[in-house]
């Protein structure tokens, strides 16, 4: 299953930042507007640890993770559904994702140019929602915060990571705007993140996972064991499309078994000995977490 997340907002905001340090691919990350064109692909794989103890549990030679396509297009602007700053071509690249990852920047530094001259978080959202309403485009979003502790760290500590100038230490927006709660009034589920440090990371993938709905089943042997994706409230045959066509086209019955139960039977016999391992046939609705083995 290939489903994918555009990251979105204004220019400067810190899009390709933080599509760089998702997918460890170098695209540019300039300060400057416009710096990204063409929009960048990137597979992310989910962290999952129940992946990791099964493939331990298995001694499996190979362990595969489920996987996110982030996709990182170039900042909109005010009247961008009219054409304004190239936002025909870029709104026609979101018009193909699935789902949007809306960044907002939310620290403040003057070196650091914003499109409006000023740090609005709220505002920036508006201006972004009504361009893509505009447009006729309405997809799951997330909001990410940047809160980048970067900038409010001290001089010495900026060049070192970004290799630039340092700025002076700031308050961030949070502190600006303390006593109104700005986050209260964001138009949907949202979570900050810092991309130059990191925090935050795992859980925005895995948010992202669950802004596309979702969910993760196993199959786990010696040869590998491996996650596999599939929308929530799938059947026990569309889930197995996921691995082949023919466990959608050609299924007989799956051998389902919860990843708790299973750990800790410590193995797929033994927990088919303790009666842990069920017979489900077509109408069986996958559970996140399920181990299957498809029969055809």
């Amino acid at each position: 299953m290939s489903l994918s997340i555009g990251i979105v907002g204004l220019p400067n905001v810190g899009k390709s930042t933080l599509f760089n340090v998702l997918t460890k691919k170098g695209v540019p990350a300039e300060n400057y507007p416009f710096c990204t064109i063409d929009p960048s692909v990137g597979i992310v794989p989910v962290p999952d640890e129940r992946l990791e103890k099964l493939s331990q549990m298995s001694k499996s030679k190979k362990t595969i993770p489920a996987v996110v396509e982030f996709v990182d297009i170039a900042g909109l602007v005010k009247g961008a559904s009219e054409g304004a700053g190239l936002g025909n071509k870029f709104l026609s690249h979101i018009r193909e994702v699935d789902a949007i990852i809306e960044v907002v920047r939310i620290f403040e530094d003057k070196t650091m140019i914003h499109v409006h001259d000023e740090i609005d978080p709220l505002f920036d959202i508006e201006v972004i929602n009504f361009e893509l309403e505009q447009a006729g485009i309405k997809k799951p979003t997330l909001y990410v915060l940047n809160n980048s502790e970067v900038y409010k760290s001290s001089p010495d500590a900026f060049p070192q990571v970004l290799g630039s100038p340092g700025p002076q230490p700031r308050p961030d927006h949070s502190e600006k705007h303390a006593g109104e709660d700005f986050r209260t009034k964001i138009p949907g589920p949202y979570i900050e993140v810092d991309p130059i440090f990191g925090t935050g990371l795992d859980n925005l993938i895995k948010a992202s996972y669950d802004l596309l709905n979702l969910i993760t089943f196993f199959t786990t042997g010696e040869d590998e064991s491996r996650a596999w994706t599939t929308t929530r409230g799938a059947t026990a045959p569309l889930a197995g499309k996921s691995i082949h066509t023919d466990f959608r086209d050609k299924f007989i019955r799956a051998e389902v078994v919860s990843y708790d139960k299973l750990m800790e039977a410590g193995s797929f016999a033994k927990a088919r000995e303790k009666g842990w391992v069920r017979t489900e046939g077509k109408e069986y609705i996958v559970q996140d977490g399920d181990v299957i083995e498809f029969l055809i």
